[in-house]
């Protein structure tokens, strides 16, 4: 239940593709265990949500440091982790796992909570969040958002895409206005749109891309210099509501789904069956940009490795 490589440098920089790579050894220890427990197969696979993988360096390093950690993993329906009993020897084993897999990096995870519903998930099944945090401050958190229904790591990304793009909406809708809000927590949605943004690219329609590329730039390069300042934020997150980027978000999702029979403005009221599902159009377009990310990842490993 270890990465690869080397998670966390001395500059306290994570590794994100060996985090990735460890959230799944993770998700595959668990598996066995509440298989084991259950006396029947388990399968849970796992990853890292969220996209700051998207402006790592090109070994997947991670360009700053980072105190939130995330996981999104995916638990089967129609199992006996239907039962409440059996879902809470889970969060027993996953606790136990994230503690005992962190440690060895000077970290100390210990659960806060687990059982909060994620916004816009599924109303029949409803996908939920266990929350650790670090005594020791290397990290502030450990947060893994559960999804229902077996899924690869990157389709269950792009499911999660369409309840997070309705959850932004909020802070980016034309019709209410601008939103009033802490600059930090401005700046944590602008983090976000760059990564909706790099994720969805390649599903896009091109006038869109054209016109959203100089704005998401200017983002990614004020993150990369240091975006502290609370005017200059509040600019940032004024430039893309009146850009309407979450509506050109939205486009990319809408009508691959809308072929299926699903309303991406109704996702909490999909059938449990279509939880976790991404159309096999946008698979085609979204999942190989990723894997080619990770695969660029791991060749930069073992290029550095093979010299040193």
């Amino acid at each position: 239940m270890q990465a690869s490589g080397v998670l966390v440098g001395e500059d306290n920089k994570i590794n994100l593709y060996y985090l990735n790579e460890l959230y799944g050894n993770i998700a595959e220890h668990v598996s066995g265990e509440i298989s084991r427990y259950l006396g029947t197969a388990i399968p849970i696979t796992a990853g890292v949500w969220g996209g700051t993988y998207l402006i790592a360096d090109p070994t997947g390093k991670c360009r700053r440091r980072v105190w939130r950690l995330y996981s999104i993993v995916n638990l089967p329906q129609n199992s006996p982790l239907d039962k409440q009993e059996n879902l809470e020897r889970l969060i027993e084993f996953y606790c136990r796992a994230f503690h005992d897999a962190f440690e060895p990096y000077e970290m100390d995870l210990s659960l806060k909570m687990w059982g909060g519903k994620l916004p816009y998930s599924c109303k029949l099944k409803q996908s939920f969040t266990m929350h650790m945090e670090d005594s020791k401050k290397r990290i502030n958190w450990l947060r893994a958002f559960f999804v229902w229904n077996r899924a690869r790591w990157e389709e269950s990304i792009i499911y999660d895409l369409v309840r997070i793009i309705k959850e932004y909406k909020q802070y980016f809708n034309l019709e209410r206005g601008k939103v009033v809000r802490p600059a930090k927590d401005l700046k944590f949605l602008l983090q976000d749109i760059i990564i909706i943004y790099r994720t969805l690219e390649s599903a896009c329609d091109p006038d869109f891309v054209e016109h959203a590329e100089p704005i998401i730039q200017e983002l990614t390069d004020s993150f990369m210099e240091g975006l502290f300042d609370e005017k200059r934020i509040q600019s940032l997150y004024e430039k893309v509501f009146d850009s309407a980027l979450i509506y050109g978000y939205e486009q990319a999702l809408e009508g691959p789904y809308r072929k299926d029979g699903l309303d991406i403005h109704k996702i909490e009221h999909w059938p449990v069956e279509k939880i976790n599902w991404a159309p096999e159009a946008l698979k085609e377009k979204l999942i190989p940009p990723i894997e080619s990310i990770f695969n660029g990842f791991r060749e930069n490993l073992e290029l550095r490795n093979s010299i040193s």
